[in-house]
């Protein structure tokens, strides 16, 4: 009798190791399906750059050196995005994405202040069409970040209780790290004064 209820007994925590690894793996995939959602928003940001860069390039030829950073810093996104892509769940392919990203963001801001200063550039069909595109584009890739971390917390939640953290550490199960894009002028602190 005793070794019958021994058996059983270690079935179910067999039963329910099983389910737990199996859980892990589900919200492991989940996160690697929202970041496939990313991966396409950011794929297209990417491929609209270039056109933007030509579209631009009649009008601010002397501007060469902005023009060059966007490149640059669309072609260092590029990458941290196929190496995030790669791995999503790799906190430091995310923080490096994150980071590309906020740079690729930040020579767009200067270059479309700069193009404040053209106004034959501003009422430009093509170049308006692009931004109108950038614009939707961002505001895609902003709900798919928002899908991603959502998934990226409920996988750290699961890994991280208890008696899932010994499973998750025995198997590997690394954390995920939230994909943050932000621009730098969200978090400073407006200035205010009374002159």
């Amino acid at each position: 009798m005793g070794f019958w209820i021994l058996l059983a007994l270690i079935a179910g925590v067999v039963i329910f190791a099983i389910s737990i690894y199996n859980r892990l793996v589900n919200l492991r995939n989940r996160v690697k399906n929202a970041f496939a959602q990313i991966d396409v928003q950011l794929t297209r940001r990417h491929d609209l750059i270039p056109n933007l860069v030509e579209a631009v390039k009649g009008y601010m030829g002397h501007e060469r050196e902005t023009l060059e950073a966007v490149i640059q810093a669309r072609n260092t996104a590029v990458a941290g995005l196929k190496n995030a892509a790669a791995d999503p769940s790799s906190a430091k392919a995310i923080q490096e994405l994150a980071g590309a990203e906020a740079a690729l963001t930040g020579t767009l801001g200067k270059l479309f202040a700069l193009s404040e200063s053209y106004p034959e550039l501003k009422a430009n069909e093509n170049v308006i069409q692009l931004q109108e595109e950038l614009t939707s584009t961002e505001n895609k890739v902003a709900f798919s970040r928002q899908a991603f971390n959502d998934a990226v917390l409920q996988y750290n939640n699961t890994r991280e209780n208890f008696p899932n953290n010994l499973m998750a550490g025995f198997f590997n199960f690394e954390a995920a790290e939230f994909l943050q894009i932000e621009s730098v002028e969200k978090r400073e602190v407006p200035k205010v004064s009374f002159d």
